[in-house]
């Protein structure tokens, strides 16, 4: 008898020792958190490679003891009779898991068992094994719990989960002893004459783990590589034995297995897997939509699934009505069935509006999902009305619309403001560009229940499209919170969707996907109509340009010259595309430089300057840091020089609580008004401090 250990994902610890004691009858299991051990034979040890459903490794232990030192750790490694288990000619591998206060790094605890193994060759005059980290005739696992470390034997090779037949996978792939805990906790493993379905089956993992249960196959019965391969202990005529014992073991299946999923593309995969695992012709592979898709038979069964997360905050726009929908199906079309559904996001599940009947946390790889089990009764299936009229938010959005109406078709643009944290409890801004809406989530106050606030953000998005008209996949998702440095330049996502957009004449390029900002700021809507009508026949310059709006604005007002200062590459570029849309062609300059130290040493011209800069920036390229209040009097100073007699300059900035020296503006030579009301859309009118803003001529 020797001391077995077997690994397991969090969550999956109870169920592991069941399948352990069922396989190995006479095992006394000793459990700890995602590991059981037991004194057991080989040839248990090997029935359990072959035959669980649920283990990631099986490790034949070789040694243990207390580890407060590196030097106890070698020790512990050399107290093994290594040319027992290996050839000098041998590879090895070794793998640590855990840290504790003494070894504090995975790849040091391993580099100092292999130290110690390869030591003993050594020492007997005999050639060193060789390392191979992929498939080595010998490999060696180490754990580390507290002050105790394990080493033995990975009889294993490869994580157990890895079944061999999984020739292609989708984006989010489950792993296959996951697939079988899902089965097993939904109740279908006790019923597998019941019809099984999953109807957003990716790759097919579930179906296929069902088929393998349905069918006795031994789970690992296709795996050609094993840990024990090239150990000298191995009992090449036990195992294969057991690998007899399992092909005469395997039965037919006597239960319907369904998988669908709307991709044409995964059923694709899923059939491919599926067939490379010897049960294609036991499952029914479809392509449907699950929200609109009816029960594969009238009897009633078990639907398992693993629907998509929502892991990235934007595919919440998509998810939201696709569960509520699902909800809504499964309520009138799969009456009496039982319902098993793995999610990491439990607040997605609520809104199928279905009473779960048991939950379990467990892992799919890194992420910590909940699995939720439910029983389609009668009391189940009752439908909750989530009919707009009757929510808060849809209620507001809804008489925010109805107000603008007249307000919209006097402006001559297809973007603004719909909807700007007008009730506390959904803090969001909401923005409609043509046919689509871009909402913003300001981050809650610290002493706001961030799952409170995630879920009012949920019913937000799960109302618009029915007030709006927008659909789910028109509508993009963005979190706010205060940016520093280049911040405001990196990229969100690659979706790349863009549109171009009108306002007052102009067609300026949006991207509604990428970044935190969309390349327009729609308060800036009357400033930049106020800078159209000073720009004729006028030098103009622009600082600060951002994607050049205003530039476009001032050469659409028939400005003699426009000069375009960023400090962006990017933004410069987009500035050169929203001119080539309004087929501007003549005098135009676009700078890539810092803006404070390009102004400073400038000495052109100008009878216009815009200048609307950040609150603060702390960019590598600037040789300082930027604070508005800080700087801007300085700013404006430099500003001044460039000014032509009777020039103007148009200052402003969305800093709160800023405040202007009127009187060191006055000695500066300027006079100065202030025009923040009369630059404030009337779709901003809820929250006239957006932004400041000066005109200021020199006198």
């Amino acid at each position: 008898m020797n001391t077995i250990l077997v690994t397991t994902s969090r969550g999956l610890d109870e169920l592991l020792r069941e399948e352990i004691i069922s396989l190995c009858p006479d095992a006394e299991v000793k459990m700890s958190p995602g590991a059981l051990s037991f004194e057991g034979s080989l040839e248990q040890a090997y029935t359990l490679c072959l035959w669980s459903r649920l283990a990631n490794r099986v490790i034949w232990v070789l040694n243990s003891g207390k580890c407060d030192s590196a030097e106890d750790l070698y020790a512990i490694a050399d107290g093994i009779d290594w040319p027992q288990h290996l050839r000098p000619t041998d590879s090895l591998s070794v793998q640590f898991s855990g840290t504790n206060r003494a070894i504090n790094n995975t790849q040091f605890g391993a580099v100092k068992i292999k130290d110690a193994i390869v030591d003993q060759f050594m020492q007997e005059g005999t050639q060193r094994p060789s390392v191979e980290r992929k498939q080595p005739d010998l490999p060696v696992y180490a754990k580390c719990q507290r002050d105790q470390v394990t080493v033995g034997i990975d009889l294993s090779g490869n994580s157990l989960h890895q079944r061999a037949y999984r020739q292609q996978t989708g984006d989010a792939p489950l792993k296959e002893h996951i697939a079988c805990a899902m089965l097993m906790r939904s109740g279908w493993t006790n019923n597998t004459d019941k019809p099984l379905a999953d109807m957003m089956c990716g790759s097919g993992t579930i179906a296929i783990e069902a088929a393998y249960i349905a069918r006795n196959i031994a789970p690992s019965i296709k795996r050609s590589y094993w840990g024990f391969n090239g150990w000298l202990g191995h009992d090449a005529t036990l195992w294969d034995k057991l690998l007899d014992n399992a092909l005469a073991s395997q039965q037919p299946v006597s239960s319907t297995i369904f998988a669908s999923d709307v991709s044409k593309k995964l059923i694709s995969i899923a059939r491919k897997n599926a067939d490379e695992a010897g049960v294609f012709h036991d499952i029914q592979f479809a392509c449907q939509d699950a929200t609109k898709a009816a029960p594969p038979e009238k009897e009633k069964g078990y639907l398992v699934a693993n629907p998509p997360y929502g892991e990235r905050l934007g595919e919440l726009t998509d998810l939201l009505p696709l569960f509520s929908q699902w909800g809504k199906h499964l309520k009138t079309a799969w009456k009496g069935w039982h319902v098993t559904l793995l999610s990491s996001n439990r607040d997605l599940l609520r809104v199928l509006k279905l009473r779960a009947a048991k939950d379990y946390a467990m892992n799919n790889g890194k992420l910590e999902c909940r699995l939720v089990n439910y029983r389609l009764d009668e009391q189940n299936c009752q439908q909750f009305s989530d009919d707009a009229e009757n929510h808060e938010f849809a209620n507001r959005l809804r008489k925010n619309l109805k107000k603008m109406k007249s307000w919209v078709k006097q402006q001559d643009t297809n973007c603004y403001r719909i909807y700007d944290a007008d009730l506390p409890d959904y803090n969001v801004a909401i923005d409609r560009y043509d046919d689509w809406l871009v909402v913003q989530e300001y981050a809650p106050p610290k002493d706001i229940d961030e799952n409170k606030a995630r879920r009012r953000l949920q019913e937000v998005l799960l109302h618009l499209p029915a007030v709006t008209g927008v659909p789910s996949s028109n509508i993009s998702l963005k979190v706010r919170t205060r940016q520093k440095g280049t911040a405001q330049y990196e990229k969100l996502d690659q979706k790349g969707v863009k549109k171009v957009i009108y306002e007052n004449g102009a067609r300026l390029l949006v991207n509604l996907t990428d970044y935190l900002d969309t390349g327009l700021f729609l308060d800036h809507r009357e400033t930049r109509k106020l800078v159209r009508q000073l720009s004729q026949n006028k030098d103009v310059l622009n600082l600060f340009s951002y994607t050049g709006s205003v530039s476009v604005a001032a050469a659409l007002g028939k400005a003699r010259s426009v000069c375009t200062v960023d400090m962006s590459k990017t933004y410069l570029d987009w500035a050169r595309e929203n001119f080539r849309l309004n087929k501007l062609g003549g005098p135009y300059a676009f700078i890539q430089a810092d803006c404070t130290q390009w102004l400073a040493s400038h000495t052109g011209k100008y009878d216009l300057i815009f200048i609307d800069p950040p609150s603060f920036s702390n960019s590598k390229r600037m040789q300082a840091t930027w604070d508005v209040q800080r700087d801007y009097l300085a700013m404006l100073q430099d500003a001044f020089k460039c000014l032509n007699d009777g020039g103007t300059i148009v200052f402003s900035n969305n800093k709160r609580g800023f405040k202007l020296d009127a009187q060191a503006i006055k000695e500066m030579g300027l006079s100065c008004e202030d025009i923040t009301a009369q630059t404030i859309p009337g779709d901003f009118s809820r929250h006239p401090n957006i932004h400041k803003c000066w005109i200021m001529k020199k006198c």
